[in-house]
Formats: structure tokens, sequence, C-alpha cells
């Protein structure tokens, strides 16, 4: 075979396909962007920065990525799209030299009570296959290893039919699965105080059930009981027979007419386990899981010993090693077990879970283990988690898209995240990362600094270049860039301390440790090392003790800044009293609400399983409330334009003049503090960061009264000019006489720290010690532990 020759041609220009390198946006308007105009540089590593609220998520998410998705829902088939969900175009005049965008964001993974770091990334799924094949002794296929199945077994008659004729004959079917009988799956299992539930000495015609929600007249829950005709509705629950209190209690579920409606009665406790217990703690409303903390106690399952596994899943070995021990394993040690399986014929399954394992090790995530439950995860690990799957990945020229990848994280740990960045990059991708911290923005190759303020006072680009030119810039970033706080000359004096003896959650080895109190305490350590696990699992939690931790704030699209802080309450009520009407009225959840979509503002087409479509209400323009109720006002506003007032409007608003209102002016000047100034009232939550719900809930609890003040990495999301303002914010609490105990990986925090607690000096099994207690100036001159060099390294000692 002969190959053809090659004519040399002279150079010549650059080919047409090499100039497209850019991400052209021009005159963006989502949220609260005032016609953007940008140029990304596409294969490179460009930074958004600005004040929290300026716009850069709503330009690099809202724009960018979610146009991106759109096209690539366009070129399936209309049948396909049939089944997707309907994405507008963002608001937006050009937007050029799109690729495939993948979003790596903040959102916490699913909290179902059986997902797990193992489940949600395919960790677990492979190591379930490999049992199944290498598992001595064998127990079936890879479903008998999985706690999300439960065995089957089915037999009975079945009909066939061949050509004319129709033969009965038998049939069985059985699956086997490896879910646990006693808790389904769940590793713990609940033990209920009836007296909780309802007061025994009155009769359910009187009010006898105590939880939250069951009023005394709702055919859906108290009155499928009083007319059921099992029980007596006039008798004292304490004087029911034996039969009465069995079927009240735990009959079996059967059809009853209530009102004329058919209904479903079943016994107290299978309805309260449904209606509560199936559902993840921290998913609850505050009231709900109060009273869930009352009236359940979660005990570990004594029959599969939290492993949530059957008997024959967990008697199944590989180097006598089962799999539920394989997942309660360090995920680095883990690895390292695997690595030890030598069997060609499931080669190829163990080089994909060694990769898997590997990245989760790399990603500096090789203390969790694979049962630890999903909803545990903080945002920064959860995000982490999320990137493990694209680590490996072949693909190149991607646009990925990150929503703050430093949160969580140590500065030790920074540097480890900056080089999965930079690698990504150097693989042929475009990388965009929203980021606040200095030591990530410093590696970028492109920056681009939205503001100058927040809210309506941002939506602008004030800022496009290089690293030096943004230092070298006027904008706040810029100014704010090489700020660093300054150890101080004297810290203040303790009142008293907090013991801790013998601490062993988690990974912690009988810690014994003093806090103290009346102070500003600040709590460090890598991720992983045992800070929560001390604070949290050793301080409890109780009367004057006020927590903080990083739990996100769940909310419905109807939920949002006034009705969470209760700052809504007042309000209506001023609003009632000024032109005699009913609070409700002004409630867009009750009487006051737009009919057409029931005070949501949208109307929302839910798609099951997939993302939802919501479009603007027609009638109520998106105010969510009824022309007529549109019609009373306050101080000259109705209540439609008071929700959509800014935090710093409304104080003003209500801090005089007619509107004078002193209970809405104290939760407003509260949320002003934390630094959320620029957030409307009627925000939906669910459109908020992680970072502004954490300082919503900051705000939130600072009306709580307590001595002590226990706050989870409260700098989450903020940006290097608001870090002086949470300084100043902690200083009033101390000063005030509360103790204020913080945990923290920003450095500025720790230079202003009165006390310092290190834990470490790795993480998980390599952590759980206090490897340093002192002054901040202290740890600095120490240089003892990886905190003491990054400090000492911040504040130039």
């Amino acid at each position: 075979m002969t190959r053809a020759k090659r004519a040399d041609t002279p150079a010549s220009a650059p080919h047409v396909g090499d100039s497209h390198d850019l991400i052209r946006v021009h005159g963006a308007r989502v949220n609260n962007l005032k016609d953007v105009s940008v140029d990304i540089p596409k294969r490179r590593l460009t930074v958004f920065t600005g004040v929290s609220g300026s716009g850069k998520s709503s330009l690099v998410f809202g724009t960018i990525a979610a146009e991106s998705q759109r096209l690539i829902n366009e070129t399936y088939s209309a049948f396909v799209q049939g089944f997707m969900p309907s994405l507008a175009r963002p608001e937006v005049d050009v937007l050029e030299g799109l690729t495939t965008a993948i979003s790596v964001d903040q959102q916490r993974m699913g909290s179902d009570p059986r997902s797990t770091v193992g489940t949600a990334t395919d960790a677990h799924a492979m190591l379930r296959i490999l049992f199944s094949r290498l598992g001595k002794p064998h127990i079936g296929p890879p479903s008998a290893y999985s706690f999300n199945t439960a065995s089957v077994r089915a037999s009975g008659a079945i009909t066939v039919e061949r050509g004319d004729r129709t033969k009965a004959q038998k049939a069985s079917f059985q699956r086997t699965g490896g879910m646990c009988v006693r808790c389904e799956g769940r590793g713990s299992v609940s033990d209920i105080d009836l007296s909780q539930l309802y007061d025994d000495t009155k009769s359910l015609a009187e009010g006898a059930f105590t939880i939250p929600g069951w009023k005394s007249d709702s055919q859906w829950t108290v009155q499928v009981y009083a007319q059921s005709g099992f029980v007596d509705p006039d008798k004292p629950i304490r004087k029911y027979t034996k039969k009465e209190l069995q079927d009240f209690l735990y009959g079996e579920a059967v059809k009853v007419k209530v009102n004329g409606v058919n209904l479903t009665y079943e016994g107290l406790i299978p309805k309260i386990q449904k209606s509560f217990l199936s559902k993840d703690k921290e998913a609850m409303q505050p009231h709900i899981r109060a009273f869930v903390e009352r009236a359940v106690t979660f005990t570990t399952c004594p029959e599969c010993d939290g492993t949530r596994l059957s008997e024959g899943a967990r008697s199944s070995k590989i180097k006598r090693i089962s799999i539920a021990d394989a997942c309660t394993m360090e995920i680095r040690d883990l690895a390292e077990w695997a690595r030890g399986i030598k069997e060609p014929s499931v080669a190829p399954l163990l080089d994909a879970l060694q990769q898997t394992l590997d990245s989760f090790v790399e990603i500096g995530l090789g203390y969790l283990s694979l049962d630890r439950p999903a909803g545990t995860l903080s945002g920064g690990e959860a995000q982490r988690v999320k990137m493990i799957r694209h680590l490996g990945s072949s693909l190149t020229d991607v646009t990925y898209v990150f929503d703050e990848p430093t949160i969580g994280l140590h500065p030790h740990d920074i540097e480890r995240m900056n080089k999965l960045l930079l690698r990504l990059r150097d693989k042929g991708n475009t990388v965009l990362v929203v980021e606040h911290k200095p030591e990530t923005i410093v590696i970028a190759d492109h920056v681009v600094d939205l503001g100058p303020g927040a809210g309506s006072g941002g939506g602008t680009v004030c800022f496009e270049g290089t690293v030096e030119g943004l230092r070298a810039g006027d904008t706040i970033t810029g100014r704010h860039f090489d700020d660093r706080a300054a150890v101080k000359d004297s810290v203040r004096e303790a009142t008293g301390a907090l013991e801790i003896r013998g601490a062993t959650a988690n990974n912690l080895r009988k810690v014994d440790v003093d806090v103290p109190l009346g102070v500003l305490v600040v709590v460090t350590g890598v991720a992983g090392s045992g800070k929560s696990s001390l604070v949290h699992g050793s301080i409890p939690a109780g009367e004057g003790v006020v927590s903080v931790d990083q739990s996100p704030i769940r909310g419905s699209r109807r939920s949002n800044p006034a009705t969470y802080t209760g700052l809504l309450e007042p309000i209506r009520k001023a609003f009632a009293k000024e032109n005699g009407v009913k609070p409700a009225l002004f409630s867009a959840n009750s009487e006051g609400a737009c009919p057409t979509c029931n005070g949501a503002g949208v109307v929302f087409m839910d798609l099951a399983m997939m993302a939802g479509v919501a479009t603007p209400c027609e009638d109520c323009e998106g105010k969510r409330y009824q022309a007529s109720v549109l019609d009373y006002h306050l101080g000259g506003r109705d209540i439609s334009e008071v929700l959509a007032m800014s935090v710093a409007e409304a104080e003003e608003f209500f801090g005089a003049g007619d509107a004078h209102l002193p209970a809405a002016h104290r939760i407003l000047e509260r949320l002003a503090d934390v630094g959320l100034g620029y957030l409307s009232l009627g925000q939906p939550l669910t459109t908020l960061s992680g970072g502004e719900r954490q300082r919503l809930k900051l705000a939130t609890h600072m009306g709580d009264k307590g001595g002590v003040y226990i706050l989870d990495e409260p700098t989450t999301g903020l940006h290097l000019a608001d870090v002086e303002q949470l300084l100043g914010l902690l200083d009033r609490l101390v000063d005030s006489g509360k103790s204020v105990i913080v945990v923290e990986h920003h450095q500025a925090v720790m230079a202003h720290a009165d006390w310092i607690i290190d834990l470490g000096p790795g993480a998980g099994h390599d952590g759980g010690k206090v490897v340093f207690e002192g002054t901040p100036a202290d740890l600095v001159e120490a240089r003892s532990t990886l905190t003491g060099e990054h400090l000492a390294a911040y504040v130039g000692g």
C-alpha cells in the first residue's frame, strides 16, 4: 500500500475553526444583571468575583449554564422533548461560543434516609457487583447486597395461552434483596413516646392530640379517628378497652367514610411512622423537627447493627471483609483493600472502583466512608462528591461551572482544590468559578468582577482582566484583595469554662478540653479532623445554647426571608390595623392569595422526577395577592411593594414615619447586621445561595435568648469586604455578655479570636485530637500545626 504524498504548503492563516475561542455574552438581564456584556476565554480558568448578591451566579449559572442546558435539550426529538422540562431562554441578547456545561453547585445531596455517599457516587453499585462475583459464600446477584432492595417471594397459578389452548400451571417468583427487614435499610429503629402524641386524660372530642398540625376539625387527621367507629370520640383515651387501644394505635389500614368522603384509617403508630419518620429529620420545619425529637428516639438497629443489610449480605466476604465492613471503612483504607484484590475476571470492574475511590482521596474526602448518609454532608463536601465523576472523565472542551468550591476547606485543602481546577483546565476544558477566597482567585487566567454593590446596587461588570489588574484596580474586590487581619494585641479574659471530658463522637479520641466562656473561641482544623463532632456532639443543645449549624434552610418556593424570620407577622398585623381588616388578607398563603396561582406568584407545572416549569401568573403579574388586597396601604405602600423592598429599604421604611414598626425594625436590623441588606423581603428561599441561607439563619437565631452561641462557618459565601462586618457582629455578641464558639477556616476569624482550639493533625482516623489550645499569637509563634503555619503566613508572621 502506498501513501499519498503531501505537498508542502506555506504557512497559511489560522483555520477558521480555531477562531471560536471566546464565550460571548451580550446584553444579559437575568435577575439583577444590567445589560451585562462580557467575553470569556475558552480553555482557561475564569473566576467571577464580587460581593454577595452582585450577580455572579445570575451570569454564570442563570445565563451561561442555563442556555447551554436549553440548547442541549433542543437537540432531542420533539417526542423526547415532550418528557423534558421546557426551559425558557435566559434574558440575553447574544450568547455565542457555548459548549456543553456541567454545573457543580452547592446544593445538598438527597436527604433520603437510604441515600449514602456510596449510592450517590456509584461506588456502592460497583462493590455490590464485586461481592456478587467474588464473595464467599455466594448468596446471589448484586441486588442481594443492596439495602434498598427487599427480598420478595411469591407463588401461585398462572394461565398460559398457546394457540387455541389455555393451560393453568404453578409458578413461583423470588427476588433476593439485601435489606434488613427490621429497619428496612435505614440502619436505625425508632421508639415512640405516646405521651407526646396525645393527652390520655382527654377524649378526641376534647382535643387529645398534641401532634403539630393536627387540628380538631381536620377530616384528614383527627376526624378520621373520631368518625372511624373503632373508638368512642367522647371517651378519654386512658379509658379505652384493650381492643379499642389496639385499633387506635396499631389498626390495619381500612377505608372509612368521614363527612361523606372515603378516607383511609390506620393505627396512630403506623400513621406517625409514615408521616414523620420516613422523612429526613433535617428536612423538616423547625417545629416539626422539635416534635419528632421529643416524641421519637432513634437507636441503632439491633438486628443489623446499623449496617442496613440482611444477615446473608453480611455473611458473604472477600479477604475476610464483608460489604458492610467495606462500607464502614474510611475510603482511603477501602482503596488500599481494593488494591490488594488480584482477580483477572473482574479486572475492568476493579479498575473503575479503584479510580473512583482514588478520586475521593485526591479530592480530600478520603476520611469519609461509603455508608455516610448523604444528607449529613456539608455543602462543600457535597460539591466535592459531585466532582468525583468528572475527575477521570475523557471529555474535553466542556465548560465546568463551580459555585465556591473552597467552601468548608482548610487553607491546606484549598491548595489541593486549586490543583484539581487547574487539572480540569489543562485537559482542554473551560472552567468557570464563582469564588470569594483570594487563594483561589489568584490562580485565575481571567477575572470578571461584578458589582459594585449587591441586589439593585450590583449587576454590572466592574473589572475584566488579569489578577494583577484586579489588584491594581479600584473595585471593592481589588481594594480588599490583600486585606489581612492582624492578630489582636490583647485578648479578652474568660469568665468561666465549659468542660468537655472523654469526647468520642465520630473520630474523636477521648478528647478532654476546656472551652473558655465569655470570649470568642474559634475551633479550627483540616476538613474531617473532628471540629463539628467536638462542638455539636459534645456541647449539649438546650437551654442557653443557640446553635447555628450548616444544615440547610428548607422551604418551598412560597418561603422567603419575611416568612422565615417571622418578619411578616408584625407587618401583616400593622396592615390589618391600619385598614381595619383581617391580617389573613395579607398572607399569600391564606385568604389574600391570588386564586389563579394560589399565592405562589407563578403557575407551576409539575413534571414528576424532572424539573418543573414555572411561568409568572398572568392575573396577579407575580405579585401573589388578589387585586383587592393591593388597595390597602401602609405608609403609602401596598403589601406586594413592601415585600419587593430590600432589607435596607425596609429598615428605613419601618424605622420612622407613618410605617414606624419597632417589632419589624428589630428583625431588619439583625438581617442588615449579617450583611443581607440587599436581599428583597419576598425573594424565594430556593433562590438564595448557601452563604445567604447560613446568614439568614444566623440573623434569625440572634433573636433567641441564650448565653452560648455556636456558629458553624459563618463566613461561608461572604465577600472579603463583608468578613470585617461579620467580625464586628461577633465582637458585639461577646461584648454583650455572650459566649461565642465558631467552627471556622477563615484566617481573618482565627486572627480575631481570643482563644483557638485546633484539631488534627489530619482527617478521619488521623485526626480527632486537640493539637493546640491557646491564643492566636501563641499559635502563630509556635507554628506547630498546619493551621499555625497557614495563619502565620496569612498575618505575615
